[in-house]
């Protein structure tokens, strides 16, 4: 409706219906929604056989913030905030950063905003340049969600107060104060991290580990309450003589609903199961982003010497990672270990962090 608007000054309903394919009784239906939203006025009333023709009331995004979800971990949150502009969130990591507050690392995956932060509340001055324009001052949780108190000034504070609200993932926002900065508390579902890391799943002729990762997070992310993060691959030991190629592995990383976590391990190795070129795939599932030192050693072990199944088993047990399939559970347990590397880092073993 934006663009008809936009290109013709106004639009009927025949014309929607033909640009979107859908029934004109439905048409109408969104235009009479949205006329009752104020989205969309009406310019001109029907007149015989002239339809009535409307036009959006505004070319301006509703938002651009795609999504915004919390993971849990103890005391440790992170806060990922999907945009729909590399410009937005690379604006956003560099003031989020400037600002400090309660946010410990700030990272950008191209349009995806990735910040970890501690539980508590922090020091952030915001203000006009130099000063950061917008900070993380304070996470709480309550319950099943995750508060983030956010301080702002220009353009981000329009994102606070118009924007955020429509963000997928976000309950509510409650602006507190507004003068110089404006501040807001913005409320998200306190999600399960999972981390899940592949290995072995082809052969020397077909298949490969990457792609079959990037098919289980598409197939995970079909489930109900469940969100994509990201997806990343790993370098191994490269001596290994039974590797199919460089003896890369894979892991993939997802928010989960609490309740849809027991369900995932089933569904994961079914998956692989049955998409897996060779029979000694390997998949490894952790909960939590947080990788303990004895389980890191475990995975750079792993990218510069042989390391033995039963080291592997021994090392799951302890840090409760959930195992399944062959001798591929060892690369796909030192996925999970490498996990928060640097991209340099993961894919050259040659590299000690």
């Amino acid at each position: 409706m934006r663009q008809l608007t936009l290109d013709a000054g106004s639009f009927t309903v025949h014309d929607l219906s033909d640009l979107t394919h859908m029934p004109r009784s439905t048409a109408q239906d969104w235009v009479n929604r949205l006329i009752e939203e104020r989205c969309v006025v009406l310019k001109e009333e029907k007149r015989g056989r002239h339809p009535a023709r409307y036009a959006s009331s505004s070319a301006m995004l509703s938002s651009a913030c795609k999504r915004i979800f919390t993971t849990v971990d103890g005391d440790m949150v992170s806060i990922y905030h999907e945009c729909m502009s590399g410009g937005c969130a690379a604006f956003c990591t560099h003031h989020h950063r400037e600002a400090g507050g309660v946010v410990i690392e700030v990272a950008r995956d191209g349009t995806l905003l990735c910040e970890l932060a501690r539980l508590g509340e922090g020091t952030a001055e915001i203000g006009l340049h130099p000063k950061a324009a917008v900070g993380v001052v304070a996470v709480r949780r309550e319950g099943d969600y995750v508060i983030q108190h956010i301080r702002c000034t220009g353009g981000p504070a329009y994102s606070l107060t118009e924007m955020i609200a429509l963000a997928g993932g976000v309950e509510k926002v409650d602006v507190l104060r507004s003068g110089d900065t404006v501040e807001g508390e913005v409320y998200t579902r306190a999600l399960t991290h999972v981390i899940i890391g592949l290995d072995d799943t082809d052969s020397r002729d077909a298949g490969a580990t990457f792609a079959l990762a990037i098919a289980l997070q598409q197939h995970l992310s079909k489930m109900p309450g469940i969100i994509p993060i990201l997806h990343r691959v790993a370098m191994l030991y490269p001596e290994i003589e039974e590797k199919t190629a460089g003896n890369s592995c894979s892991y993939i990383e997802i928010a989960a609903e609490p309740t849809v976590v027991q369900s995932l391990m089933e569904r994961a190795s079914r998956f692989v199961a049955d998409e897996a070129v060779s029979g000694e795939w390997g998949i490894a599932l952790k909960t939590g982003f947080s990788i303990p030192d004895e389980l890191r050693s475990y995975g750079l072990d792993a990218r510069a010497q042989r390391v033995s199944r039963s080291a592997c088993e021994v090392i799951a047990r302890r840090h409760g990672v959930d195992l399944a399939g062959g001798r591929g559970v060892v690369g796909a347990l030192a996925a999970v270990a490498v996990r928060g590397l640097s991209i340099p880092a993961l894919l050259d073993a040659s590299i000690q962090p």
